[in-house]
């Protein structure tokens, strides 16, 4: 039996990723070392994610506490299975840009040299299997708050007629714009994922991916947006809005869409590819709108307050265009939208997050 790997196997997307694979019967090999717990505190760790796959797929995935920074132990991994794997899955990582600026090192070592790590080891391994790499729009640094926007009355909007108008497309330069430490690692990860489907030949792809989300996500202010600002309106506990009056704006996509979206990509692969993927046109909210559909899921008014200064690096306006995937893969659309994947988010979690006694 083929074996899927999936690093960050415990996460949003390499827990979806593991259940979808061993759905179509593939064994999954998952890494994972609860680095979130380190990152973001308890609130955020995903031990429990990972118990709950081994308990669901039980004999089909095996777990390693692997550090991907850890050459020595990561090679053993991918030597052991090696021509048996028949798809890599890379979804470790820092994923916040606001922590990545308290521990530069820390962020570049896991998100930069960890994937360096992966794809060397696939390239000597398992030279014949897809490499899917979950990258950021924050590769495009500060470059989307340069379009021509405007200010409507719940949210920043396009201007009509621009050629993104429709969605942000992979030809948008990455230079000479602010990126954050954190999207300067992903620039490296990207940028190498590119080059070991160019140079080497391998059958890789980069992802870069807006707001990924899901009801297994687990909430943390410095990442998960919409899982985070749900747990905030479930749980009554006040949510900061930092810049941009809450009017920007967010494409989402679900787990399950963009590991369809994977799994188009396994069965048809192309080397060095890069795309843009989110929830697009399709799945889209600002800021404010989101604190509306959540008080209207919930039925409670949330405790918000306003910070004038916006994060570092952040997007005023992020929606991206799905129209170079799907002229790749034209059977692949999102199903989730977001009033769906607020409502999902708040039934899945309604065990866990109650309010404070």
């Amino acid at each position: 039996m083929g074996v899927a790997l999936i690093t960050g196997s415990a996460g949003l997307i390499g827990s979806e990723a593991a259940r979808h694979f061993a759905g179509l019967g593939l064994d999954v090999v998952g890494i994972d070392n609860d680095m979130r717990r380190y990152f973001f505190g308890d609130d955020g760790s995903a031990a429990w994610v990972a118990e709950r796959l081994k308990t669901r797929l039980g004999g089909q995935y095996t777990h390693y506490d692997t550090d991907i920074r850890d050459r020595a132990g990561l090679e053993a991994v991918l030597r052991r299975y090696g021509r048996h794997i028949d798809v890599v899955i890379h979804a470790a990582a820092q994923p916040s840009h606001d922590w990545a600026a308290k521990e530069p090192f820390t962020d570049f070592d896991v998100n930069a040299v960890g994937t360096f790590n992966v794809l060397e080891y696939t390239r000597q391994h398992c030279p014949h299997a897809p490499f899917i790499f979950c990258s950021t729009n924050k590769v495009y640094g500060d470059q989307p708050n340069r379009l021509p926007l405007v200010e409507l009355d719940t949210r920043w909007e396009i201007q009509p007629g621009h050629p993104y108008a429709e969605g942000i497309r992979e030809d948008m330069s990455i230079d000479h714009c602010l990126h954050s430490i954190f999207g300067v690692g992903k620039v490296a990860s990207d940028a190498m994922v590119q080059e070991y489907g160019r140079y080497f030949g391998l059958n890789t792809v980069a992802f870069r991916c807006g707001t990924l989300t899901g009801p297994a996500h687990a909430a943390a202010e410095l990442h998960g947006f919409l899982a985070y600002l749900m747990c905030c309106a479930m749980q009554h506990r006040p949510y900061t809005i930092y810049g941009y009056r809450g009017k920007q704006v967010r494409d989402a996509i679900h787990s399950h869409d963009l590991v369809a979206a994977f799994a188009a990509y396994v069965r048809d692969p192309r080397p060095g590819e890069v795309y843009n993927m989110g929830g697009g046109r399709h799945s889209h909210t600002s800021l404010m709108e989101a604190v509306t559909l959540a008080e209207k899921i919930t039925g409670s008014e949330m405790v918000t307050s306003y910070r004038d200064t916006s994060r570092v690096g952040d997007h005023i306006w992020w929606i991206s265009s799905l129209d170079r995937f799907q002229s790749h893969y034209p059977d692949w659309r999102p199903s989730y939208d977001v009033p769906t994947i607020l409502t999902e988010i708040y039934e899945a979690n309604a065990d866990r997050w109650k309010p404070a006694p």
